[in-house]
């Protein structure tokens, strides 16, 4: 029987907040968001946790940050900066294990099995690398320690910000069945809503479903739940992970009935897609896409070259692919292809050698 894992998963508490904390301690004790201005479209990349006590959140346009929290400060991103504090934090994990898998610019996966340091003790060497990202770094980090890449990332959450917690091999069968299922990785608000129409609100409730009913119910998403509702994940932590896109969709609540209902939740998307890329370090890309799943749930992707977030382009793809199908619309999607150079990178350090 092959020896059981140990992963750790580290978040950054609102890294790019964070950082600019740090830098200027007068932001310290203000609402902070950063992101892009509220008169020109802008979108909230992240905030500190006294902006998010009034409801901002990333993702959120910075006019509607601004409704909830008037005396909000937002500050342009500085991405230099931010790369600067990853590449140091990726220094502090290469310290402990050559297995790293990097998720953003603030987010790894760490395999550390089978290693010596802090006595083969996984809980100690993430108390470890978190101390060292306060002391050297100067911002908090959050982790998450357990047997597989699903339970680390749920248990890097669960004590935030600026704590950690362990499941243990034993705890990992009591704690999953309790678990809700909006803590599951992949499980947005819609999809939770409709579970919680068919009576599952944990992966208890999860469990108790057939695969079969789960295949039919969520296509090849319900073979990953059937496995994570049982605290099941066999994926390796990737150090030659490649990144070959970066996407962003929604799923709306109420189909959107024609193609200018469409058109208008299209902006936000690409918004997004933007705080995406910069949460990346801004990586290079060389064709724009876009997703519509109809509401007969046929689907359709429309891909053209494009280097630049261009809104007509991505109105240009819209109005192809919804063409396909004239009909109601349940799914937007938009994305980049990353180049082929980038295609290959097989870590992350090199992008911070990159101008992007």
């Amino acid at each position: 029987m092959p020896d059981q894992r140990k992963i750790i998963h580290i978040d950054c508490d609102c890294f790019y907040a964070a950082v600019e904390m740090r830098d200027n301690p007068s932001l310290a004790d203000v609402a902070l968001a950063v992101g892009g201005r509220p008169d020109s479209r802008g979108v909230v990349a992240t905030c500190n946790y006294r902006a998010r006590s009034f409801g901002v959140h990333s993702a959120m346009s910075s006019r509607r940050a601004l409704q909830l929290c008037p005396q909000l400060v937002i500050v342009p991103p500085d991405m230099p900066r931010y790369k600067q504090a990853s590449s140091a934090i990726m220094q502090i994990y290469q310290a402990f294990t050559d297995r790293i898998e990097p998720l953003s610019l603030d987010e790894a996966y760490l395999d550390v099995s089978q290693l010596p340091h802090c006595r083969g003790s996984a809980t100690l060497m993430a108390q470890a690398i978190r101390q060292r990202i306060q002391q050297e770094i100067g911002i908090t980090a959050s982790a998450g320690i357990a047997p597989n890449k699903f339970l680390a990332k749920v248990a890097s959450d669960w004590n935030k910000p600026n704590g950690q917690f362990v499941i243990l091999p034993n705890q990992v069968d009591a704690f999953v069945a309790q678990l809700p299922v909006n803590k599951v990785p992949g499980i947005g608000k819609v999809t939770a809503l409709r579970m919680k129409h068919m009576g599952i609100t944990s992966c208890g409730d999860l469990r108790r479903m057939d695969r079969l009913v789960l295949l039919r119910e969520f296509g090849r998403f319900g073979e990953r739940l059937y496995h994570l509702a049982r605290g099941e994940d066999d994926r390796p932590v990737a150090i030659d992970r490649i990144r070959k896109s970066i996407s962003v969709e929604e799923t709306y609540p109420q189909d959107l009935p024609d193609f200018d209902s469409c058109l208008q939740n299209l902006p936000e998307l690409v918004a997004r897609l933007k705080v995406r890329i910069e949460r990346a370090g801004d990586p290079t890309f060389r064709g724009l896409s876009c997703k519509l799943k109809f509401a007969d749930f046929t689907q359709t992707t429309v891909e053209q070259t494009g280097h630049e977030l261009d809104a007509g382009q991505f109105t240009q793809l819209l109005q192809l692919g919804y063409a396909r199908g004239e009909q109601p619309v349940r799914l937007l999607g938009v994305g980049v292809k990353l180049n082929e150079e980038q295609d290959r990178l097989e870590s992350q350090l090199p992008l911070f050698d990159e101008t992007d």
